[in-house]
């Protein structure tokens, strides 16, 4: 096996990885989203607070799996061969810029998330 065709099979073992992360993190929201709904129409504080304390959780294991995604966007940039076709330069590009754009996103989500303490803002992952 080639140490390419190696890397590709390990790559795609942590991206099954990472979608069970996500299927728990669809759980972990559903939770959440009831919690919420508590909060709003019993004022519950112990249910505002869960549900603060679930989001933050969910943000902070999100920045990590986009970090790993930057990170790996970037390792295909710098792999980039001068030989290589413009398309997938360009592509490889776009790819790492969407990654830091999602990152972004996620570090504001998560100090949203630490800020809101009225619950004012809806949050939501993608």
């Amino acid at each position: 096996m080639s140490k390419e065709l190696e890397n590709k099979l390990k790559e795609l073992d942590i991206e099954d990885f990472i979608w069970v992360i996500y299927i728990g993190i669809i759980f972990m929201s559903w939770y959440s989203n009831s919690l919420e709904r508590k909060y709003f129409t019993q004022k519950d504080e112990l249910a505002k607070r869960k549900y603060r304390e679930i989001m933050i959780c969910i943000f902070i294991i999100l920045l990590i799996v986009y970090l790993y995604f930057l990170y790996s966007a970037y390792q295909d940039f710098k792999e980039l061969k001068p030989n290589d076709s413009d398309k997938k330069k360009r592509l490889v590009f776009l790819s790492l810029l969407g990654s830091l754009f999602i990152v972004i996103s996620g570090i504001i989500f998560l100090y949203i998330a630490f800020n809101d303490d009225e619950l004012n803002v809806e949050l939501a992952f993608n």
